[in-house]
């Protein structure tokens, strides 16, 4: 039996126009070391930098070295199952979180994925961690104010929906309290927070967490959390999974206030990880980069244009001195970045002075641009008028006799010391804030005793909101004082009815 030419050709002919090419090919590598939350590579000669690798046990690592011979790897989770010659693969994805609305209310780890034990995130979106910030013409101005409840802050360094704000002092100085008072005040604000900790102790942050839902913040928190036990990687992170999470919200519209607690964690775990993946130290022991690590994550920190919807994302980055040395390596890098400091002193925080915010090295480069107008008339000239106390209650330590104006002006600093304190968790709605300051700052406390002040505060807020309610709804609403002479005489009468404690009278 003989087979023609012409069947064999067309036999071929046939099996080409019914081959499908189904081959799928894996870019694999092997790794040569593993170890202290690294791995090396060798074999992943396309890998990109930031690329989700996959190691055979299961394990994910992100690809960070991409050097001649092998590729360094961060591994994102325990590594103790990683052994030298295990295969690892490409994914080609680049590193992602899960984000969206389903996050609210959760606490995740800096892989977005759930700690608290309610269950998987039921999201299907997701983001890129590293993300190249909004250019300057998607930028506008920072024109609205970011509420923080406190006092000091509200009045003497405002901050703005888009802003970058350090809060930066000495450890067990109130730094987490002011985070956690400001995301408070945030109820009904239409504002979206993420608190990210850093290598935080999880009890410490399990009681923060359970602060915020007692008082009804989870309802608009996202928690991200790396705790001091987590691999180096997982700290580094936290930071960028928080920021892409925030951003899901700011490019749709909405304005979100995000809390990295704290970035000098974050930055020793970027030491030990260069240190560890053989990246030349740079100045005092640190990567050179350690400024890049901070800057591409804050400038993301943004308020847009109204083309890209006008949504914000306000940063508030904290940072650890050593004995109040702000002039340290790593602060100084953040203060450069960001628009400006919220700097807490440890002697005022000891004093009682609580929030203990230095009001001579704490500013704000936004400024009045984040107040409304009230708070602008009122809080005008209390900056200066606290410093100035500062240098005159040093003057008058050495018990010189003082004329009846510096006598004057001491006497109304103390008071107003008095008036900026605030017990923890406790914010204040910004027309009240304006009621206070407005009667400090025309005299009508210059009279009452200074341990009555926290007192006539507490029973003028009750006064006004049983009688002159209209008044604080006049600045809530327009932002701008009511009628001057209605609003003293309504001061007047209540502090003319006020009654000193007789000890002190």
């Amino acid at each position: 039996m003989s087979i023609k030419a012409e069947e064999i050709s067309a036999l071929i002919k046939e099996q080409l126009e019914q081959y499908k090419d189904e081959l799928i090919v894996d870019e694999v590598g092997t790794v040569t070391y593993v170890g202290d939350g690294i791995a090396r590579a060798h074999g992943l000669d396309n890998a990109l930098s930031g690329e989700l690798l996959e190691f055979s046990d299961g394990t994910y690592g992100m690809a960070q070295n991409l050097e001649t011979n092998d590729v360094g790897i961060v591994i994102l989770g325990g590594y103790e199952s990683i052994r030298e010659g295990d295969v690892v693969k490409r994914t080609g994805r680049i590193m992602e979180v899960p984000v969206g609305e389903e996050l609210i209310g959760r606490v995740v780890n800096p892989l977005g994925q759930p700690i608290d034990g309610k269950g998987d995130l039921k999201t299907t979106k997701t983001r890129p961690v590293e993300k190249k910030a909004p250019g300057v013409m998607d930028r506008k101005s920072v024109d609205q104010p970011l509420q923080t409840g406190l006092k000091a802050i509200d009045a003497l360094v405002p901050i703005g929906r888009g802003q970058r704000e350090l809060i930066i002092g000495d450890r067990k100085t109130g730094k987490t309290s002011v985070a956690i008072d400001t995301i408070l005040n945030q109820k009904d604000q239409d504002m979206i927070c993420i608190y990210v900790a850093i290598g935080q102790k999880e009890s410490t942050v399990s009681a923060q967490v359970e602060t915020l839902r007692r008082l009804g913040a989870m309802d608009y928190t996202i928690v991200v959390s790396a705790g001091p036990a987590s691999p180096a990687p997982l700290l580094w992170l936290a930071p960028y999974t928080g920021s892409a999470m925030g951003e899901e919200f700011m490019y749709n519209g909405k304005h979100v206030l995000i809390v990295f607690d704290d970035l000098s964690k974050q930055a020793t775990a970027y030491r030990e990880l260069s240190l560890i993946l053989r990246r030349p130290p740079g100045r005092e022991a640190y990567p050179g980069d350690v400024f890049y690590l901070h800057s591409r994550l804050l400038e993301r920190a943004a308020k847009l244009s109204d083309e890209l919807g006008g949504g914000s994302m306000t940063a508030l980055p904290f940072i650890e001195t050593q004995a109040g040395d702000v002039s340290a390596y790593i602060p100084t890098n953040v203060i450069s970045i960001t628009d400006g400091q919220i700097f807490l002193d440890s002697d005022l925080f000891y004093s009682g002075t609580r929030p203990a915010i230095d009001a001579g090295t704490s500013v704000s480069r936004v400024g009045g641009s984040a107040q409304i107008k009230a708070m602008k008339k009122v809080a005008g000239s209390l900056r200066l008028a606290l410093a100035s106390f500062r240098e005159l209650e040093s003057f008058s330590q050495f018990g010189s006799d003082l004329d009846a104006a510096t006598q004057a002006k001491l006497n109304r600093g103390h008071r107003t010391v008095e008036v900026l304190k605030q017990p923890l968790h406790k914010p204040l709605v910004v027309e009240k804030q304006v009621l206070i300051l407005y009667a400090l700052t025309h005299g009508f406390l210059d009279v009452v005793p200074v341990d009555d002040i926290l007192r006539f505060e507490g029973e003028i807020f009750d006064f006004f909101d049983n009688n002159h309610s209209d008044l604080l709804n006049h600045i809530k609403e327009t932002g701008n004082l009511p009628d001057e002479d209605k609003f003293d005489a309504a001061i007047k009468d209540f502090s003319e009815g006020f009654q000193v404690t007789p000890e002190k009278a």
